[in-house]
């Protein structure tokens, strides 16, 4: 390693700085690395450093881990079990048998044939590798920081082995039961595999069951909140309520329970007609949704309530509900039999499309028809029927020309 031949500091490949000076004290070699400024107090008390080779040609450069540690200063040193330097192949490759090298040497070649021509596909993969090799630092790194835990976890790990190394039919029947176990789980199979496939469904449903837990947390701790004045006073409102509860206890034991106890006769009677009561409401059900269909028709009116406008032709034409008319049937009904006299009651009877002149006449005819026996009785009994038969016509032709004059036999709805 020489000075002044562009050998770098780098961390993750950034180059951060340069050496400086090479010096040796007591043996050991002592490089001065000098730190850009924009990257003062990266590399810290418990750095790494790692000499690696930049080339074939053993251009050196430094690989700095800069560690978690305090900020390293101006002159302050990494310590010498924190680096490590390069490791030339001849010195690994004396460490290994003549067999283990023929072996290496031919599955370096046949690596060789295989990735040749396929450097890009090579360097896509490794690059792939990227993240992987990301996430394993960040395990490192948090298994680095637990060392504490883990050498705990070592020794307790050792002590449960020792301990169950003496316990040799214990475990035999431990293993046996699990045997036992998973062969019946085994046996379940098709459940199991059933129960798997729900399990995403499941999940879903409880991700959102929680979702909502989490809104109910939100709202009940002010409920809760709420909920602790009246609990303070919880104890002055059982006080309160001691002597009521006294009081009402012989009312409920001699008389609410003896009641409740004459009456369960009965409620199972009630109990039997509610459920033939239920049986027959659907039927009810549906004739009251015939009637309420009945209902609808009737005092379906579109044009809701029409008030008279004082045109005969106008409010006659008017559209109306059938109640409407429902309710005029009514009246003409109370007026068709509210006339009587002592012979019993009167019916009004309405003739429409009748000829007045034919009809007059034949009127006319029936009259002196039934007028003519009684005069002629009355005559042969001694009665002088003169006067009396004049005065009967001419108030027959009087009523007789008052129909004719009033219209009989025109009918306007």
């Amino acid at each position: 390693m020489t000075p002044g031949q562009g050998q770098t500091v780098r961390v993750a490949g950034v180059e951060i700085g340069s050496i400086g000076k090479v010096e040796l004290e007591d043996g050991v070699a002592v490089v001065d690395m000098e730190i850009n400024p924009e990257y003062d107090g990266l590399v810290r008390s418990d750095a790494t450093v790692l000499l690696r080779p930049k080339t074939a040609l053993k251009d050196m450069f430094l690989e700095v881990e800069p560690g978690g540690g305090k900020p390293l200063g101006e002159g302050d040193r990494i310590q010498a079990a924190n680096t490590a330097p390069d490791v030339n192949p001849d010195e690994f490759l004396s460490t290994l048998d003549g067999d283990t090298r023929d072996y290496l040497k031919l599955l370096i070649t046949s690596g060789a044939e295989g990735l040749e021509g396929r450097g890009e596909d090579l360097r896509q993969t490794l690059r792939r590798l990227e993240p992987l090799h990301r996430d394993l630092a960040a395990v490192n790194t948090a298994v680095a920081e637990r060392r504490v835990e883990l050498k705990r976890l070592i020794r307790d790990y050792g002590e449960t082995v020792q301990e169950l190394s003496g316990k040799d039919e214990e475990l035999a029947e431990l293993v046996s039961s699990a045997n036992d176990v998973f062969s019946a789980l085994a046996e379940e199979r098709t459940n199991v595999r059933a129960t798997v496939d729900k399990l995403p469904g499941a999940l879903r449903q409880t991700e959102s069951t929680l979702a909502r837990v989490d809104t109910l947390g939100d709202r009940l701790a002010p409920a809760v909140n709420a909920l602790r004045p009246p609990l303070r006073r919880l104890e002055q409102t059982n006080a309160a309520v001691r002597p009521f509860v006294v009081e009402a206890t012989p009312i409920v034991r001699e008389q609410l329970r003896p009641f409740a106890r004459a009456t369960q006769p009965f409620v199972a009677d009630l109990g039997r007609a509610a459920t033939d009561t239920v049986r027959s409401l659907p039927d009810l059900t549906g004739s009251l949704r015939g009637f309420n269909r009945f209902v609808n028709i009737g005092a379906f009116n579109p044009g809701g309530a029409e008030p008279l406008t004082g045109d005969l032709e106008v409010d006659r034409n008017r559209e109306e509900g059938l109640f409407f008319w429902l309710a005029w049937a009514g009246q003409l009904g109370v007026s068709m039999h509210n006339t009587s006299d002592a012979t019993g009651v009167l019916r009004r009877v309405t003739l429409c499309g009748v000829d007045v002149g034919s009809t007059v006449e034949q009127l006319t005819d029936a009259v002196e028809q039934l007028i003519g026996p009684v005069t002629e009785e009355l005559a042969d009994r001694g009665v002088p029927v003169e006067d009396l038969d004049t005065e009967v016509t001419k108030e027959i032709e009087r009523i007789i020309n008052q129909v004719a004059t009033s219209g009989f036999g025109t009918c306007e709805f």
